[in-house]
């Protein structure tokens, strides 16, 4: 008998880094991680792009407002575990803002904070631990 397919969903997710070192991370008001800090983002609605995804997600749940031209891809995070609801592949895009932006919770975030990379909570929901690793490694641009 042949495997059935297998369900994927579709979510973009935002690393907004300040001029100064500092990245913007969002708590979870819901399942799974609930509590938890975490970069923000969420699914792809039907008809929209991952790219317009991300720069509207990244709006719902923190009022920081970009244009698609200021987002720079990441990186594609296709685990199979990554996520306790199932199968989720995620499309990371990289945004820098000036050093003052403000950030306030919206949507699904209980609260947005700026945090210094070297000073990051001890454990992020997810994978965004990992996602956050690569973005460090990426040369300058």
């Amino acid at each position: 008998m042949a495997d059935l397919p297998e369900n994927i969903r579709y979510t973009a997710d935002v690393v907004a880094l300040t001029e100064d070192g500092r990245v913007l991370l969002i708590k979870r008001g819901w399942d799974p991680y609930e509590g938890h800090w975490a970069l923000p983002g969420g699914h792809v609605d039907h008809g929209e792009t991952g790219l317009r995804a991300a720069v509207r997600e990244l709006e719902e749940e923190t009022g920081v407002r970009v244009t698609e031209d200021e987002l720079r891809l990441v990186g594609v995070w296709d685990q199979p575990d990554r996520d306790p609801r199932g199968r989720y592949v995620t499309v990371t895009y990289l945004a820098t803002v000036p050093a003052d932006t403000q950030a306030t919770a919206g949507d699904d975030a209980r609260d947005a904070r700026w945090w210094p990379l070297p000073g990051l909570p001890e454990r992020l929901a997810f994978d965004h631990a990992d996602i956050l690793a690569a973005v460090l490694r990426l040369p300058a641009s």
